[in-house]
């Protein structure tokens, strides 16, 4: 099929060997690609209940239909595994300008399973894959390790030279439950802990480099449709404030409205915000808008910190997750520090959102006398060195490596513990946006914003924050509409600009399929629904849907709002039926099989 090569690559690291698989077209047909085809892949590969660390579990690494081709907003790709943190299906996206090395490889999805004995990097091109023996950088950070291998590259591969790399660092070598996966120094598949499942594979760094192109159905209507594009962009609201702030403006939006997490979770406002904002983001640092490749709407900040003991350290971000993590969660009161802690987990691989409410939950049990540790709120260097013990599974490290829902198992705050499934919130929150609530509850992954980015809607006005009944439909909407962005693998940052219409001319231009909204919307359906297929055989059940108990009983002190268990009951009771699960949140047509047999349906 246009926009795609039909293929996959499979790499056996235990035996250090590869074999290609044939994609049909009926599969993509039905997928579209990306996390629809990865998902697929899965249900096909992996064992039911398998040990997320074991070398039965496949790690997989997808790209779109639109990766290789010009479409703004599609240098992003996926990556696809059972998660080591919540047990569940995982899907972690990254941008940055490794899709379209990826796509240059001549395959739509690369799998790896198995496990090296010894640490090893991989490097995969056209109808090839080479193993490299990883010992002097196996130990080493995410920034050493890239610049390692693209220098290898340069000197030992004739050619440009170039390629895309995605690493590891120390946490995911020492399987850290929430370790990320790395590119382009900044760019991080950043939750569920992929980077863990590529630690225990023993695989620090994957290169990926080639001269393939896919063919698309109409590159004019292509060419047309990104001028049209361009030109709608220069006065975009949405647009302008993302080249002019990032995603650093959100620290006031969220703190008005009372909904920025603060105080590991105590409040919904801090009164520090102005040193932690984009106001002080932009006075305090020397920041450029950045981009990745095939974007106009240039969100990243390249930050570069003036005065002060960080002087002169460059990250990009950082992002208004790392900022609520750190500045909210663990009331660090100044943009810098922050700027240093981002650093920090960059280089060591590990998720700065788990990483600050793990931080936050630490400092808590330090307060109650649960645990001894030298840790307090705003304390940067504290909260520093905990991070490096994570990493090194080191005293009270070890325990938080294993994740939250470990950890507060072992100090016995299951009941003040923040998370679904074992994913920690965005800093969104739920008792002042509900639709958050229904999100956070529903996803797949665990408590994550980004799958239907109901937050925007909510802020908005487009929708009531308050509103329960009715809402559910509205947000399978928007839910589907984004998981369509995922199959084509598609930044959210275009969620306003890509529309239906929007999506179905992508869709025409590139793979030459006609589809209605409908017809789209049957795509994304399938591609939910094989996805809750995954968690279900996985053991997943209704009451890993809701929400943390604090959530229900503990009101935000600035506004008196909380979301109720009954509220939340009617959201999910509702969001099952617009999906038309039965009430248990179990797929109809598949809840009487046995879903290990779920691949002979999808046939």
């Amino acid at each position: 099929m246009y926009g795609f090569f039909n293929k996959a690559l499979r790499i056996n690291c235990s035996q250090q060997s590869f074999e290609e698989e044939k994609i049909d077209d009926t599969v993509l047909r039905r997928s579209l690609g990306g996390r629809g085809l990865a998902t697929h892949l899965l249900l096909k590969h992996n064992p039911a209940k398998v040990d997320p660390l074991s070398p039965e579990n496949n790690l997989i690494f997808a790209n779109g239909a639109t990766a290789g081709t010009s479409i703004w907003g599609s240098s992003r790709y996926g990556v696809y595994t059972k998660s080591p943190q919540t047990g569940y299906y995982s899907e972690s996206y990254a941008g940055g300008k490794v899709a379209d090395h990826i796509s240059s490889t001549g395959y739509d999805a690369i799998v790896l399973h198995g496990a090296a004995t010894a640490p090893v990097w991989v490097e995969v091109f056209e109808n090839s894959v080479i193993f490299h023996p990883a010992d002097e950088i196996w130990g080493k950070s995410t920034y050493e390790t890239e610049d390692f291998i693209k220098g290898w590259i340069k000197e030992n591969r004739s050619g440009n030279g170039k390629c895309g790399v995605v690493c590891i660092g120390p946490a995911g070598e020492s399987l850290v439950t929430f370790a990320v996966i790395e590119n382009d120094y900044w760019r991080s598949a950043g939750r569920t802990g992929v980077g863990t499942v590529m630690g225990a594979k023993k695989v620090k760094a994957i290169a990926f480099r080639g001269n393939c192109k896919k063919e698309i159905a109409n590159p004019a209507i292509a060419k047309e449709f990104n001028r049209v594009m361009g030109q709608r962009s220069r006065n975009d609201p949405g647009v302008k404030a993302y080249k002019s702030q990032g995603t650093p403006m959100l620290v006031d939006v969220m703190n008005h409205v009372g909904g920025f997490p603060s105080r590991y979770w105590r409040k919904g406002k801090s009164d520090h915000v102005e040193g932690i904002n984009s106001t002080a983001l932009h006075e305090r640092c020397d920041v450029k808008a950045t981009a990745c490749s095939k974007c106009f709407i240039a969100c990243g900040r390249l930050s570069t910190v003036k005065e002060g003991p960080y002087k002169g350290l460059t990250v990009e971000g950082p992002e208004y997750e790392t900022i609520y993590a750190f500045g909210g969660l663990c009331e660090i009161k100044n943009i810098e520090d922050i700027v240093y802690l981002n650093d920090l987990c960059d280089r060591l691989g590990m998720d700065t959102i788990t990483a600050g409410n793990l931080a936050g939950l630490t400092i808590e049990a330090v307060q109650q006398g649960i645990v001894d540790y030298a840790i307090s709120y705003g304390d940067t260097e504290s909260i520093a060195q905990l991070l490096r013990d994570i990493s090194a599974r080191r005293g009270i490290g070890d325990i938080l490596a294993q994740g939250i829902k470990a950890t507060a198992k072992a100090w016995g705050m299951e009941d003040q513990a923040i998370h679904v499934k074992g994913l920690e919130p965005a800093g969104y929150d739920p008792r002042v946006l509900k639709g958050m609530g229904l999100a956070y509850g529903t996803s797949a992954r665990g408590a994550c914003h980004l799958r239907a980015t109901f937050y925007k809607p909510e802020l908005a006005g487009m929708v009531d924050p308050e509103q329960i009944a009715g809402k559910a439909a509205t947000f399978v909407q928007w839910e589907d509409r984004l998981t369509l962005f995922d199959t084509f693998i598609l930044c959210r940052f275009f969620r306003d600009l890509y529309q239906w219409g929007e999506l179905a001319i992508i869709i025409e231009s590139v793979t030459g399929l006609e589809l209605s909204e409908d017809d789209m919307r049957e795509i994304a359906r399938n591609v939910t629904d094989d996805t809750r297929c995954f968690n279900l055989q996985e053991g997943l059940t209704m009451a890993d849907d809701h929400l943390p108990k604090r959530f229900y009983k503990e009101m935000l002190p600035e506004t008196s709002q909380l979301i109720t268990s009954e509220q939340m009951d009617q959201l999910l009771r509702e969001y099952y039926d617009a999906r038309g699960w039965d009430s248990q949140g179990r797929v109809k047509s598949r809840s009487d099989n046995d879903i290990s047999e779920v691949e002979a349906l999808l046939s």
